[in-house]
């Protein structure tokens, strides 16, 4: 059944099913990469809740989770660029293949900062999984190993993704009407 569409969004850009059934087939990659060996996933609160849940329910390998909360955003829609960390993890990466997984990449610039500091503290390796990411709006390159989608620079909530802590649990990614926002 089709979720119905918010009020407050002018579009659904991905459906649940269609976030689902790509969240399967990264499962699957994932599951072959990292098939026998130790792999920590670290989700970013909060926005990654959602990701993390759906595609560690998908694996088939043994995982262990962790999750850190790192921000840079104010209650703004745009990146300040300013990294800190709100939660750091309980799990000791050192010698560990870390995942990062994350709801959104937007500049870029959050993730490359925190794939760096998990890499200096000893990962074995540190590889990043999103669910979307705005191409247009990088300020820096990311390698993103396992990629849900693509998707235009426009302000977008569901599945996790929230403006002013609202709109996180719609089980579908749209875009959120101007008028919500520019109040």
């Amino acid at each position: 059944m089709a979720a119905e569409q918010h009020p407050d969004l002018d579009e659904i850009l991905i459906t649940e099913a269609q976030m689902q059934e790509r969240l399967a087939e990264l499962a699957k990659e994932i599951d072959r990469d990292y098939e026998g060996k130790d792999l920590l996933l670290v989700g970013v609160l909060k926005g990654a809740v959602m990701v993390m849940a759906d595609l560690a329910r998908k694996l088939t390998i043994p995982v262990t989770m962790d999750w850190m909360a790192v921000s840079s955003y104010g209650s703004g829609t745009k990146s300040s660029g300013v990294v800190r960390i709100l939660k750091d993890l309980d799990t000791d990466v050192a010698g560990r293949h870390v995942l990062i997984v994350e709801d959104i990449i937007d500049s870029g610039l959050t993730l490359s900062w925190l794939a760096r500091n998990l890499q200096s503290r000893g990962a074995a390796s540190v590889a990043i999984a999103s669910a979307l990411r705005k191409k247009e709006a990088a300020k820096v390159d990311v390698d993103v190993r396992y990629l849900g989608f693509d998707i235009p620079n426009h302000f977008v909530v569901g599945y996790g993704l929230d403006y002013a802590e609202q709109y996180r649990t719609l089980p579908y990614v749209g875009i959120l009407a101007k008028r919500v926002y520019e109040r």
